[in-house]
Formats: C-alpha cells, structure tokens, sequence
C-alpha cells in the first residue's frame, strides 16, 4: 500500500528525488506551479490560492496525503485537523508550535514535527558574530570607514567574559559551546533542570528560567535562545534589563515576544546597555519607523540568521530519517510536545 507525501514549500528537484528513493511505497506529490516562488536560498513561504483552480487542487492533496512536509496553504491551514487521511506534518523550522495552536491542531492525533536541530549552527554563529562585533567595536568601524574618519581605539577580547544563554535547547547548547571555543565562561537557564546537569549543557552554571535574575549581573552577553511559551514571553523584560550591567550586550535568535522590546528599545536609548544583535522581534517585517533601524548600537537582521544555503538538504535528511521511523512504526524525531509547543 502506497504513502502519499504532499510537498507544500519549494524543494530543489534533487531533493525531492531523494525523498522518493527513501522507501519504494511513498507517492511523492511536489507539484511547483502550485507553490510560491522563492526569494532566496532555502525560502519556504506558505503558498496561496490565488491562481485559478488553486484552491480545488490543494483541498484534493491536502486530504489526500497521509504525510506532509511544511503546512500547505495558510488558509486552509485551520482545517487540517479534520483532513482524514493526515497523520503527520513535517514542519521546516524548529518554532512551530505557536503556528499549531493557532490552526488549532493542538487537540488533533495529527502528529507534528519540527526540524529542531537545523538551525543550531547558523543561529549560534549569529551569536558569536555578535560577540565579537560589538567586542571588536564592528559598528564604529563601519560609521568611520563610511565618514571617512581615521581614529583609533582599544577594543576587547572575548577571554574571560560571561555568556548567559536562555534556552538550552539545540541552539543554546551550540552557542554555549562556541562561546567556551572563544574562552569564554558559559551559563544558562533551562524551563525545568530536572534530570539535567549544568556538563552535559555545556555551562559551569545552570538555573531555572525563573532564577534568570542571579545570573543577569554578572553576564556580560546574553542570548535569547528559548521557545515562545505563554512563560516565556517578555520573559526578558524592564526590570531584568536593568539588571544587566551596562557594558552588556543583548542578542535574541530566539522570538521577538521574549523580550520586551520598547523597555529593551529604552536601555539601548539611554546607554544602560551597549548592545543588541537582534534577528527577530515583536512585529515582523520590522516597521520602517521603529528606532531600532536606527540606532548606532544596534544590529538588525530580517529573521534570517537561521537560514543558510544547505538547509533544505538538512531537512530533508532530517524528514527521510523519519520517514523510515514512521513506516517501521518506531518514534519519529523532533516531535512537538502539544501541551508545552515545542
């Protein structure tokens, strides 16, 4: 018996091919003229229904596909719970759990998966790009090359300072482990610390998100890393800010929500912190009037720290592993945990 796999974001032909030579019983559907075009390397935008007969086609494939990879159209996204034959998404980015509440997929036997895991490197080198940026003095760098100006100055070595990473999760332990490869000395939170240790981690020193607070003053960076959860959001906010010391630096790959951006926007404001490295934020594209865009002590990236030229063929080693796992019926990778969405 055959396994439909219906592919709703665009995938290099090659790899698609190599979804299909995963196991003889799947009937790979990657129908192009279906799908948005891409912007860039390893873009995944959610098609539309504006072409004629769109709409038809894609109620055929979504209920006839047992697997899909990415989500299918947002649209008609709220009624995959009741496609009858789906019993899997393969999603193509780690933070898909608040996508999943909002179509309302949380109650449904639909299984999700996300490519946790993907994202780790390029997210940590986002990181550690940020770290020596502002170590190394990047911004005046580029304003005096562009004004022309010659003025040296003393910049810093990273030896010795204090990361605090938040969410040590696959790209929290990443960072930690890059930031000791810079010598420097790695701590960070975790949701619960139950069954875990601070070595197996990658820091000297682990805490539970709501003790943040005793390890702020002494971070000289720190990184927000952690899903979105109702626990998380603004979980860095006014009055942790303030308790960084004022030479620190912010850098958040994680979402926008978990900090609390216009308290953040006032500390960077007024010098009560050097820095932030921010790839992500509470309303995305970036407005064009925000102030962060302009801030000399700011670095702004459109959410795409993650995103790098290989990532697709991640993901797709990712997928067909899975698709061996859910046809021998063992345990697929990377499920999300409905109740926490992560």
């Amino acid at each position: 018996m055959s396994v439909r796999v219906v592919i709703t974001s665009p995938l290099e032909d090659e790899l698609v091919d190599a979804i299909r030579a995963t196991d003889e019983r799947l009937e790979v559907v990657h129908e192009r003229e279906l799908l948005a075009p891409t912007r860039y390397a390893s873009d995944h935008p959610l098609p539309t229904l504006d072409a004629d007969g769109s709409r038809e086609r894609w109620e055929e494939l979504l209920d006839e596909a047992e697997i899909l990879f990415d989500f299918g159209p947002l649209e008609l996204a709220p009624s995959l719970a009741g496609r009858p034959s789906l019993r899997w998404i393969q999603g193509t980015s780690a933070g898909v759990g608040g996508l999943v509440d909002r179509i309302g997929l949380r109650e449904s036997p639909v299984v999700v998966t996300t490519s946790s895991g993907v994202h780790a490197r390029p997210l940590a080198e986002f990181a550690v790009l940020a770290i020596l940026a502002f170590a190394k003095e990047l911004p005046r760098i580029v304003r005096d090359q562009r004004e022309h100006r010659w003025q040296r100055y003393a910049g810093e070595e990273t030896a010795g300072k204090t990361v605090c990473v938040v969410g040590l999760g696959k790209i929290g332990r990443e960072v930690a482990r890059l930031a000791r490869a810079l010598d420097m000395r790695a701590v960070g939170t975790v949701r619960d610390v139950r069954g875990r240790t601070a070595e197996d981690l990658h820091v000297e020193r682990l805490l539970p998100n709501e003790r943040l607070d005793e390890l702020l003053p002494e971070a000289d960076v720190i990184v927000m890393s952690c899903p979105l959860t109702p626990s998380t959001f603004h979980l860095l906010d006014g009055r942790r800010l303030a308790l960084l010391k004022p030479s620190a630096i912010v850098v958040n790959v994680a979402r926008g929500q978990v900090v609390e951006e216009a308290a953040l926007l006032d500390a960077l404001r007024s010098g009560r912190l050097h820095g932030a490295a921010l790839d992500v934020f509470e309303e995305e594209p970036l407005p064009r009037e925000s102030a962060l865009w302009d801030l000399p002590n700011v670095l702004v990236s459109p959410h795409s720290a993650s995103t790098v030229a290989v990532e697709n063929e991640r993901i797709v080693e990712l997928f067909s592993e899975n698709i061996h796992r859910y046809l021998a019926g063992r345990p697929l990778l990377n499920v999300l945990d409905k109740e926490l969405l992560y």
